[in-house]
């Protein structure tokens, strides 16, 4: 199984805590308190390689849709704009692939990290949450796609690794919020949504509109 690059110092830092106190059980009067730092150290190193792994996903070939940028169940489909742009928001839990993927292929032409609160990342007030937003201008289509990475209540880090002017492929990784969180997808009116709430979706896999422009 593949493990993204953040998951490796989470996991490295867990391993030598445990070695240290391993090596630290041979005397007895620290035996007690060192056999549990070991415990939750192996705990916390296997959740670690569970939590950032990373499955490798074929990059979807059909252009004329544009796929989810997170795995989790889709939260809510609204107009939150004055615009006739339909906003998808996404909930990822603990237990679901954190790296974002670009939802089409294109250009980024703005990144904004913008500072906010960690609140529930599955209620609306998360809107208010502390993000990252890229802008993709889409290869042939009219319109911008703007994605947001949301910190939730537990997620305190954000990562995107892709910049204004890089272009990005459907389905390239992009970034990586750190345990529980929530995307947010805002879509131009030359699209149709083919998603409902409720629906699981997988990033670069799942279908959640196409063109219609």
């Amino acid at each position: 199984m593949r493990i993204a690059k953040p998951g490796w110092f989470v996991i490295l830092r867990c391993a030598v805590s445990a070695g240290i106190c391993l090596y630290l059980c041979r005397y007895p009067g620290l035996r007690p308190g060192c056999q549990v730092v070991v415990a939750v150290g192996v705990v916390w190193a296997c959740f670690a390689a569970y939590f950032f792994r990373d499955p490798e996903r074929r990059h979807p070939d059909d252009a004329d849709k544009i796929y989810s940028p997170g795995d989790g169940r889709v939260l809510s489909i609204e107009q939150e704009g004055p615009d006739d742009e339909t906003t998808i928001r996404i909930f990822l839990s603990i237990f679901n692939v954190h790296l974002q993927r670009a939802p089409c292929a294109g250009t980024i032409t703005d990144a904004e990290y913008i500072k906010g609160s960690f609140r529930a990342a599955m209620k609306h007030a998360a809107r208010a949450n502390e993000r990252c937003v890229i802008r993709i201008e889409p290869k042939g289509r009219p319109g911008t796609v703007v994605v947001e990475q949301i910190a939730g209540l537990i997620a305190r880090r954000i990562e995107c690794w892709k910049g204004i002017g890089d272009a990005v492929a459907a389905g390239e990784r992009y970034g990586m919020i750190h345990f529980g969180s929530q995307v947010a997808v805002t879509l131009p009116g030359t699209v149709r949504v083919t998603v409902l709430v409720g629906d699981n979706v997988t990033a670069g896999v799942t279908p959640i509109a196409e063109w219609i422009a």
